[in-house]
């Protein structure tokens, strides 16, 4: 196997990404510090790793139709070498079929180069497209085309219907790297200018102008101003919840589910690093990346402590505004992280217990008149619409509250976000205000 080029890495990272159960992001970022090759070569390389691992279902369904052989039967360095060059082929029009085909097969391992050039080979004759079946708009169909399994698309199709097709389309599109814009700092007018005097693809966000798009992989850290905690990573949906939750400078602010920060890093932007933020998390070993974030862009707001979000708070009544980010299946973030695909819903059912009880603790935080923003990055109704009816069911001292954002109106208190829609992330928000207080009616 050639051991230096794009494929051969993204061999190599494929195996171990599926050897080790790990996140893809963990696994490329990994291999990104340690590769040695070129800017373009590494933009290749992480384009292809991406891209497998979002089209591995139909890339498996056309190895088994071209070779004959069923993928369980195929060593795995073969089957991975066989889907980073169908990828090319298929998914990537920048790259030549010529070197799609060449490149992989010298990168194969040396047992099955036949194998590999005769299976690409043939897909290039055949057209260069992947054989799908009969769009009869089923979940088969929609399973195939946008490479999700059966149970999301089933689960799409139920809850929406009308866009279900729409979001299997979504998981595959192309998103840029969305920052916000640290204003305690620097304007987004002067990051943009600074980012593009580098050479780097960006442009403001069509939807948050203190909000900056970055477009092709890399890292984050590599981008002029994040050394100088001049921006974060966030996306409009996030921004949008934290909008929603309207904390202001001198407001007490306590985050549930923290980590990695962002939402507690643009709360404290908004109050102008004025008032008290506290930002918990289950995990001990995360909170340290909310402690260095809130260093690097000179945050002093942000108290740090580790809890289990589904107990009682020892301190109640103390907060202005709670945010209440759940974990969640993730659904709406597949474009960005492909392998949370692969995550089977049928085995989420205790997902959504600690979800409500991770938002009746968290309700507890609320003081009379305050609010209570309940979020998921996720377009499952069973996650998101459910868990706060019920809950508002079962907390009469709690009301949804209608909201608007930039346009985009929320009449009943809750709106889902959705990537055709919306051009943000799939996320839903959920606005309750508990009565009685001054702040009642603002």
């Amino acid at each position: 196997m050639s051991a230096n080029t794009p494929r051969a890495y993204a061999i190599r990272s494929l195996l171990r990404w599926e050897r080790d159960a790990k996140f893809l992001n963990l696994e490329l970022d990994a291999a990104l510090s340690s590769s040695g090759m070129t800017s373009a070569d590494n933009d290749l390389f992480a384009a292809i790793v991406m891209g497998v691992c979002e089209r591995k279902i139909t890339l498996d369904a056309e190895i088994e139709r071209l070779t004959g052989r069923r993928i369980s039967a195929l060593d795995a360095p073969t089957a991975a070498a066989l889907r980073v060059g169908l990828y090319q082929i298929y998914y990537m029009d920048r790259v030549p079929p010529h070197a799609a085909v060449n490149e992989t097969v010298s990168a194969s391992p040396a047992r099955s180069k036949g194998l590999v050039n005769a299976a690409l080979r043939r897909a290039l004759r055949e057209g260069g497209a992947p054989a799908l079946p009969e769009n009869d708009g089923g979940a088969a169909y929609l399973s195939a085309a946008y490479s999700l399994p059966i149970d999301i698309v089933e689960s799409f199709m139920r809850d929406y219907p009308d866009d279900a097709e729409a979001l299997c389309a979504d998981a595959n599109r192309r998103a840029p790297t969305t920052i916000r814009t640290n204003t305690l700092r620097i304007s987004p007018e002067a990051l943009l200018r600074k980012i593009e005097s580098a050479g780097i693809e960006a442009r403001a966000n069509a939807l948050c102008p203190d909000m900056i798009d970055i477009s092709g992989g890399g890292r984050v850290d590599a981008i002029p101003g994040y050394g100088e905690g001049m921006f974060f990573v966030e996306d409009a949906s996030s921004r949008f919840c934290v909008e929603a939750l309207g904390a202001r400078a001198g407001d007490t602010v306590v985050d549930v589910c923290a980590a990695p920060g962002g939402k507690s890093f643009s709360c404290a932007i908004d109050m102008n690093n004025e008032g008290r933020i506290y930002a918990f998390d289950l995990h001990e070993n995360k909170l340290g990346l909310i402690r260095r974030g809130a260093r690097r862009l000179g945050i002093d707001i942000i108290s740090v402590g580790a809890r289990d979000a589904k107990l009682p708070p020892k301190t109640p009544d103390i907060a202005d505004c709670v945010l209440c980010d759940a974990p969640c299946s993730g659904l709406g973030v597949i474009a960005k992280k492909p392998d949370i695909r692969y995550k089977r819903i049928s085995e989420l059912s205790a997902l959504c217990e600690t979800q409500y009880a991770i938002l009746s603790s968290s309700s507890l935080y609320v003081r009379r008149g305050g609010v209570l923003v309940y979020s998921t990055c996720t377009q499952r109704r069973a996650e998101n619409e459910d868990i706060v009816n019920r809950f508002l069911s079962e907390h009469g001292e709690f009301r949804a509250e209608p909201f608007g954002i930039r346009g985009i109106a929320a009449e009943d208190g809750m709106i889902t976000l959705m990537a055709h829609r919306h051009g943000c992330d799939g996320f839903f928000i959920a606005k309750m205000r508990r009565e009685g207080g001054a702040n009642e009616n603002e």
